[in-house]
């Protein structure tokens, strides 16, 4: 019995020291690869780190691709689930058409020459009411802007009438103006002063009196110096109204093209509504987003042509 245990003994003593011996291996091994990462050598293929390296490329591999930029990707997994939802039935074409049969409705409008008539007669409305508005709004803020007489007399009465909901004075001037093309082309106009008005009186407002200087040191004066210091300095401004007021002009038409219109995009959608025609509506309201993004781009376009002596067009 004293012999068994103490071979019993001797081999868990040669069992303990293997396994230390083992771990001394492991650490050493351990060691010398981090001295071989640290001086840039390559590691042994037998190591781990080798072995977690061809994962994690491996990973790499096939892990998805960056689609941060792609922005049309949303759109188009929208259009297509709005097609796939539309041919299953779940929405129903009386409810929403698909993409597709709005695409057709688009091609037999435009062939017809509805469409482009309908388009031309909201682009007239649209153009008549923004020119009106934009004057009218630019010779306020003139007067306002270089007099303090003029800002006394101009600028507490439109202060009053601006809270005022541009489209809640529809009733009022239909009994002002009747239901033609009157009252549609001046609430567009009314609705365009205010932000023409507001940006550019704050633009002249807010020139720098160095420019002012400079100017009356080169002999400007007057409208001269109106014309060649302050008009310029204002000119960010007035941009920024231009293309707020084209976003208003547009809300503001299609309202003012529900009240009893014969022609016009507003005329399409409201007899597409009453036969219940959603392919219809949804391209009439394409066309008034195409419009809207057409218009933003023109005022863009006018101020990379008009805004090259800024700093920020002089570096891009």
């Amino acid at each position: 019995m004293t012999l068994i245990s103490i071979s019993k003994a001797s081999l868990e003593e040669k069992s303990i020291a293997s396994r230390r011996w083992k771990s001394a291996l492991i650490g050493l091994r351990i060691g010398s690869i981090g001295l071989e990462l640290q001086k840039g050598q390559p590691v042994s293929v037998a190591s781990p780190v080798r072995f977690a390296d061809k994962a994690k490329l491996s990973w790499t591999r096939l892990s998805w691709p960056d689609i941060s930029d792609q922005r049309w990707l949303s759109p188009v997994i929208l259009l297509a689930g709005w097609e796939v939802a539309s041919l299953l039935g779940w929405i129903p074409s009386r409810i929403l058409a698909a993409p597709s049969a709005v695409l057709q409705t688009f091609w037999r409008l435009t062939i017809d020459a509805e469409l482009p008539s309908a388009l031309a007669v909201s682009l007239a409305r649209m153009g008549v009411g923004l020119a009106i508005g934009v004057t009218t709004g630019s010779a306020l803020a003139l007067v306002a802007g270089l007099s303090k007489l003029g800002e006394t007399l101009v600028d507490p009465p439109l202060q009053i009438i601006r809270p005022l909901p541009t489209l809640a004075l529809t009733p009022l001037f239909i009994v002002w103006l009747g239901i033609g093309e009157t009252p549609k082309i001046a609430l567009i106009a009314l609705g365009v002063t205010f932000p023409v008005y507001l940006n550019l009186f704050n633009a002249i407002r807010s020139v720098d009196p160095r420019l002012m200087e400079a100017g009356r040191s080169f002999g400007l004066r007057g409208w001269e110096l109106i014309a060649n210091v302050v008009l310029p300095g204002a000119m960010p401004g007035f941009l920024v109204g231009l293309r707020y007021a084209l976003s208003v002009a547009l809300l503001i038409l299609v309202v003012a093209e529900q009240i009893n219109a014969s022609a016009g995009l507003g005329y399409l959608i409201n007899n597409a509504r009453d036969f219940m025609q959603t392919d219809v509506i949804v391209v009439c309201l394409l066309v008034y987003a195409l419009l809207g993004l057409g218009a933003d781009s023109v005022v863009r376009a006018i101020e990379r042509r008009v805004l090259v002596w800024r700093p920020a067009f002089l570096k891009s």
